[in-house]
């Protein structure tokens, strides 16, 4: 997954070109909302999933040497190996010399890039060197849409055939392979044009081209000599049928066959990858593995979602285009992904929140289902916006069905809010606003209210029937329905939503207000009845300060840590330990992540201070480090997301030791796979922006949720200078922090507020403020 290559529109797996799936190897192509439904049966209940699919293998090259096997990089020596991705360009290499059987040592190398300039294309460049024999060579180039999705072991047992074959076609240096989705009927074109060349010399290609159902081969033979360097170029164009276009084998041939040579294919893209790294690079000096890990994850997400999504009906998925974990289905991760977008991509943060306008009738659907008004949006989203969550689960162990209550995470309405209101404040795009983005708000605030229930006994507002961001509590002990009353992270998030209506609704003009309360019917008395909801909504608070993260949270069992650490180790996925003994983690103090502080990730903390303080409760001034304190205590971080919130709080409370090492492990997730194999199933988009933006807001202080920007660095002991860019309301700022000195330039006049100071900065004007003066 970590050296997937991608455009936005579509990402290809780092398998190598000569093998096929298996548990050493998995090739995989993924394009953008390429979704199909298939229906299991599974100890007798039918089990229906969207997954996200595999689409034909366009990697496939592979050469034999006489009349031997096809070369397996499993079947020899591997004398050398390199195998690297350049950030810069998006091109991943490999370089290895292999020693078979016989003796025989080869020289082979590839290169391989997804076209950022157009999005159909891709190329692979691939040599083979001879180095201590001569003799006859065959070269096998395959478009394969036979493969399935095998790239989670745990979904294996479930129906995973989503392709069916169409056509193929042949023509002169050319192949073209169409299939089809077996449900959703999207069709899937890819074309292949082939060029041979010997030491850098094009040549003629006497080609065989070989067919089967779902696969096409093109076999060229060649009687290589010593030290000679054989080249095989493959351009190949993907098309598909569910953005509007038709006719795609011929669209996919045409493009393949006027798409320039491989090196000009690359120099184009890298030209779009230099704006794309001018944008969004930071760069970090005295601390090379921060520096190239933040670059990685910089650029995985432009592989996950680029400027060429502003032309799809599509998010980023949770796993990115890398991988068939979690379905390549859209969740909360939105949160912690588009404001990395905000600042850098604005156009593809709307095109993302676009997404979501588009599901806006199936959110409404979703709601009345459960006799509600407004907008609820799916807890996991896919084709069309419709719950795609599982209701029920099989236990491998027992063989029994169970209900799976992870639906419940309703609070992802609450982030899409969120997100709408982010982007417009870091924007200014009053257009979205008036046109999509109240719209969605506030049906989100309507869905709210009506889940709000009014206690005559407490004279507050409870919310009941939910679920927090810490997957490990579904149920109160012994319960016989999923939910949980007054989840704090809710409340306080609900109470916040509504206190920013009339914000929102103040940037709209008068016509665009009143044409959106006619369209879905508001009336001010709403509103008003929204206001009283935000002032009187519930929470649980001990005497010492700690905010419940549900109510009745106090009276779950305390776990002995120390016992499950010696006695596991890994303790991460602690419900499925305590499920092994017969227990649930519903009855235990233990959190998989950040529930109750998701909150101080979202809001700044006097924010949060004002809303707790407008619902009349009154908490002592470190309330903040003591629930950090007590729940960090009580959090196994089984998501790879919980580090990311983790490491900001503590920075807050200025535990400068503790914030650094959640942060580092926090940046080192998916390169050291810290999760146990999570990787190889896709990235984790969510905490690649999480530790990009943590860099940004937390180290280098920069504070987005003012209107006036404000920057107050603390940069990690190790990092000795951090530059970055980013937009803010219409102004691009260039800084440069170093110590506790700030460098910045504007492209426009603005005002900055740094380490409390008020600067005026003008137009192209450089500035250097030591922040604590």
């Amino acid at each position: 997954a970590l050296l997937t290559v991608g455009n936005g529109f579509f990402g290809t797996r780092g398998a190598m070109e000569e093998t096929t799936a298996g548990k050493a190897h998995y090739p995989g192509t993924y394009v953008a909302g390429l979704y199909n439904r298939l229906t299991t049966s599974v100890a007798g209940k039918d089990v229906v999933n969207e997954d996200f699919v595999n689409i034909p293998n366009w990697l496939k090259i592979g050469f034999k040497i006489e009349d031997e096997n096809w070369f397996s990089p499993d079947e020899v020596t591997i004398n050398e190996i390199s195998r690297k991705l350049d950030f810069r360009s998006g091109l991943v290499s490999r370089i290895m010399i292999v020693t078979d059987d016989e003796g025989r040592k080869t020289k082979i190398e590839s290169y391989r890039m997804a076209s950022m300039t157009e999005r159909n294309l891709a190329a692979i460049k691939y040599r083979i060197t001879p180095l201590n024999y001569s003799g006859q060579m065959s070269f096998c180039s395959s478009l394969d849409g036979t493969i399935t999705n095998e790239g989670v072991d745990r979904y294996n047992s479930l129906n995973q055939q989503h392709l069916e074959p169409l056509e193929h076609s042949e023509g002169e240096n050319i192949s073209c392979l169409k299939v089809r989705t077996t449900q959703s009927k999207i069709e899937i074109a890819e074309a292949a044009r082939l060029q041979f060349r010997i030491n850098g010399k094009e040549q003629a290609i006497d080609s065989r081209v070989l067919t089967d159902e779902g696969i096409v081969y093109t076999i060229i033979d060649h009687n290589a000599r010593k030290g000679e360097t054989v080249e095989l170029q493959k351009i190949v164009s993907i098309y598909t049928s569910q953005f509007g276009d038709t006719n795609i084998c011929e669209l996919a041939i045409k493009a393949a066959d006027q798409a320039p040579s491989f090196d000009m294919l690359l120099e184009d893209s890298a030209k779009v990858w230099e704006s794309i790294w001018q944008k969004a690079d930071i760069r970090i000096e005295g601390d090379r593995i921060s520096q190239k890990l933040l670059r990685m994850h910089i650029y995985h997400l432009m592989v996950s979602a680029s400027p060429h999504n502003v032309k799809l009906d599509a998010s980023v998925t949770a796993r990115g285009l890398h991988g068939e974990a979690y379905r390549g289905h859209i969740f909360w991760d939105e949160l912690f992904i588009l404001p990395f977008y905000d600042i850098h991509f604005p156009e593809v943060a709307r095109s993302l929140l676009m997404y979501r306008y588009r599901r806006l009738d199936s959110a409404r659907a979703y709601a009345r289902e459960y006799g509600y008004e407004g907008a609820m949006f799916p807890w996991q989203s896919g084709s069309d916006g419709s719950e795609e969550t599982q209701v029920l689960h099989l236990n491998p162990v027992t063989g029994e069905w169970g209900p799976d209550h992870s639906s419940l995470q309703r609070h992802v309405s609450l982030a899409i809010a969120y997100d709408v209101w982010q982007y417009f404040h870091v924007t200014n795009d009053v257009d979205f606003v008036e046109r999509y983005g109240a719209e969605m708000y506030l049906e989100i605030c309507r869905f709210w209210a009506g889940k709000a229930e009014f206690d005559e006994k407490t004279g507050r507002y409870s919310i009941k029937k939910v679920m927090g961001p810490d997957e490990f509590h579904e149920m109160y002990p012994g319960a016989n329905e999923g939910g949980l009353t007054d989840n704090a992270y809710t409340n306080i998030m609900v109470s916040w939503m509504f206190s920013q209506v009339s914000g929102l609704l103040n940037n709209m003009s008068a016509q665009a207000k009143t044409s959106l309360f006619q369209k879905i019917g508001l009336k001010e008395e709403e509103i008003t009845y929204w206001n009283d909801i935000r002032r009187k909504i519930r929470l649980v608070i001990s005497e010492d300060g700690i905010i419940a993260q549900y109510d009745g949270y106090f009276e779950l069992k305390e776990l002995d840590w120390a016992y499950y650490r010696k006695k596991y180790g890994n303790i991460h996925r602690m419900d499925r330990l305590l499920k092994a003994e017969g227990k649930s983690a519903d009855d235990y103090k233990v959190a998989k992540q950040a529930d109750m502080l998701m909150t101080f990730y979202n809001l700044d903390k006097e924010q949060v201070d004002r809303i707790l303080e407008e619902m009349g409760y009154k908490l002592p001034g470190d309330y903040l480090e003591k629930n950090l304190r007590y729940y960090l205590a009580r959090t196994s971080h089984g998501s790879t997301l919980s580090r990311v919130v983790h490491a900001q709080l503590a920075k807050i409370i200025g535990d400068e030791k503790l914030s650094w090492d959640l942060y580092f492990d926090a940046l080192t997730s998916d390169y050291n796979d810290i999760q146990g194999g999570t990787t190889a199933e896709g990235i984790h988009t969510g905490v690649m922006a999480g530790t990009i933006m943590i860099a940004i807001t937390t180290f280098a202080g920069v504070d987005l949720r003012s209107d006036v920007l404000k920057i107050d660095p603390v940069l990690p002991e190790r990092w000795k200078r951090m530059t970055f860019n980013l937009g803010f309301k219409g102004v691009h700022y260039h800084f440069e922090v170093s110590g506790n000195s700030v460098k910045i330039n504007t492209d426009k006049n603005a005002v900055v507020i740094v380490g409390g100071k008020q600067i005026k900065m003008k137009k192209g004007e450089e500035i250097n403020i030591i922040a604590d003066e």
